[in-house]
């Protein structure tokens, strides 16, 4: 029998198995605990498989029982009940005498019972009759050995008095496994079936046989009591009165008969609780973080109507914008790379135009006289120079254009970046798939506009020089510059190198600026739109989608569903779990 109180609380936990020899009156005893006639009878192996018994005190109505098999089902009648007992045997074992491993539960609800959880196994045989297999003794063995050798178990020995204990197999086995029977409580039945002249004291008493717990004497109804249908009421009634009237053991009989083993199983058990109580909780508690950490894994089960899917949807494309945000703005790593782009590659890029070779004394020459016609300049070559400065300026475009794609490739694998650390995406391919390519597409349209407004800057910089910086340039006439010298003159080296500088030096001033601005206008186009529209486009087609649609984005593996379902079951147990043994842990 296996013993737990509360048992809806700790029979996982603290199981207290008692074993029973064959022929010893187990399921007599059983009986007397419930108080109630349910178990098969007959000779031989009549249980042949474990059965659970939750015994719940209620405080009035009438008494029934509910095999887990059967839920909902109620038998008041314990006939039908004892019947139920050897179908369901038969279920699993057939109609032969072999035993099953596989559990039969059964709880029984009465205003008579104490709050116990009581397990009852296949007595011991010494050898197989005919219609079992060579491996039955072994086979029960193992199965109870399987029950008693778990360090949490309480073992209730019951063995008959009118036989030698020293043969016992009940006390072998648990001596056994719980050598020094800090666990093990004894039963003896039978005790007014003795010979005449001979007593059971010495062995209630600790004498003959010690063990840490007292032992339990009990008188169980006869055959004859049995076929009369003595019911349990005055079977117990006579129990009383044979130890109160029995010289032998009228100093005993307050800790001996049914009642009082059931009352002391069900009190031990709950001292034992309590004592364990701390280390429960913490079990427990274990358990649902393990579960909770698990479940959020998992993330949160599909909504079932369009409106629901629609703002799951949405939820979780909130995560991975606010991700992706993180890492442009530094709260995550990627975003210090957009900067690198502005303060190390793109003036690298500008550098590697050498404008000085452009403006080479040759590319020169020939710019200014192309650009003269056949009108040479009279005192400046302003056309000369506007091409020269046109031609310079047009080669930023390459490094500007350079600068927006680098960028690009930067927000791009940002988002990918993003997607794999968005949990709540790994749940739902398809969704994965649609946001991952919806953020690049918006990424594709801002590279389009940033290009666009990048070599506006340079256009702008070609179609309107600044006045104030040539207006320096007649100064040198001034200073002795002499405008009469012949038009060829104005062709020589050194005229066509004081041109070259000063063009040289307005390129320069307006890649400084271009240098500043350029990157201003990619944050604005990119970065900035990145952070504030990623997904405007997704999140506006999105609401025109049905919910067949919206389904198909939510495409979660089966598996992880059913596993889902699996935990919250378990996590509700664990939570009603919790609460109770807390209540025990106040009541304490």
């Amino acid at each position: 029998m296996q013993s737990l109180l509360p048992a809806p609380i700790v029979q996982i936990w603290y199981p207290n198995l008692g074993h029973h020899p064959q022929s010893s009156g187990k399921s007599s005893v059983l009986e007397s605990i419930v108080g109630k006639d349910f178990l098969p009878r007959g000779s031989g192996i009549v249980t042949r498989r474990p059965l659970v018994l939750q015994l719940h005190k209620i405080d009035e109505g009438k008494e029934y029982g509910e095999f887990l098999h059967l839920p909902r089902k109620k038998f008041t009648d314990f006939v039908a009940l004892r019947q139920e007992i050897m179908d369901e045997t038969d279920r699993e074992t057939g109609r032969s005498k072999a035993i099953s491993t596989v559990p039969i539960h059964l709880s029984i609800y009465s205003p008579n019972v104490v709050n116990l959880t009581l397990i009852d196994l296949p007595g011991l045989t010494k050898v197989a009759v005919e219609g079992q297999p060579e491996s039955i003794v072994m086979d029960i063995e193992n199965m109870v050995r399987s029950y008693i050798e778990k360090p949490n178990c309480i073992i209730l020995a019951i063995s008959p008095a009118n036989q030698d204990l020293a043969t016992s197999d009940a006390i072998k086995i648990s001596r056994e496994v719980d050598p020094k029977g800090k666990r093990t409580f004894g039963v003896l039945t039978k005790i007014d079936l003795m010979d005449k002249g001979t007593d059971a004291v010495d062995i209630l008493e600790g004498k003959s046989y010690r063990l840490q717990f007292p032992w339990i004497g009990v008188v169980n109804r006869s055959q004859a009591d049995i076929n009369k249908s003595v019911d349990m009421i005055a079977a117990r009634r006579r129990e009383r009165e044979y130890f109160a009237n029995s010289p032998e053991y009228k100093h005993l009989e307050h800790r001996m008969g049914s009642e009082h083993l059931g009352k002391m199983l069900s009190k031990h058990l709950e001292t034992v609780i309590k004592a364990r109580i701390p280390g429960i909780q913490s079990l427990i508690n274990k358990s649902i973080a393990e579960l909770e950490s698990e479940l959020s894994r998992l993330g949160k089960p599909i909504a079932a109507d369009a409106g629901g899917k629609l703002y799951m949807i949405m939820e979780i494309c909130r995560i991975f914008d606010q991700i992706y945000k993180e890492h442009l703005d530094g709260v995550r790593s990627g975003g210090d790379k957009v900067y690198n782009v502005f303060d190390n590659q793109f003036p690298a890029a500008l550098k590697r135009l050498q404008f000085d070779k452009h403006l080479s004394m040759d590319n020169v020459r020939k710019l200014i006289t192309e650009a003269d016609g056949y009108q040479p300049h009279l005192i400046a070559p302003e056309q000369g120079y506007r091409r020269l400065i046109e031609c310079s300026l047009i080669s930023i475009k390459g490094p500007a254009e350079a600068a927006v794609d680098a960028v690009h490739s930067i927000l791009k694998e940002l988002v990918h970046k993003s997607v794999s650390e968005t949990v709540e995406l790994k749940q739902y391919p398809s969704l994965r798939m649609e946001v991952g390519n919806a953020a690049c597409e918006s990424l594709d349209r801002m590279r389009d506009e940033s290009k666009k407004a990048t070599l506006k800057l340079v256009d702008m910089e070609c179609c309107y020089l600044t006045v104030d910086f040539f207006r320096k340039l007649p100064q040198d006439i001034e200073k002795g510059g002499n405008p009469t010298h012949s038009i060829f003159d104005r062709y020589n080296d050194s005229y066509l190198r004081r041109v070259g500088t000063n063009v040289l030096s307005y390129v320069n001033m307006v890649c400084a600026g271009l240098r500043n601005s350029i990157p201003k206008s990619i944050v604005h186009c990119q970065v900035r739109e990145a952070k504030r529209s990623l997904l405007d486009h997704f999140f506006t087609e999105l609401g025109k989608k049905e919910t067949k649609q919206l389904s198909s984005l939510l495409d979660e593996d089966p598996a992880v569903m059913e596993r889902r379902t699996s935990l919250a079951k378990r996590l509700e147990l664990y939570r009603s779990a919790q609460a109770e043994i807390d209540a025990v842990a106040w009541a304490k």
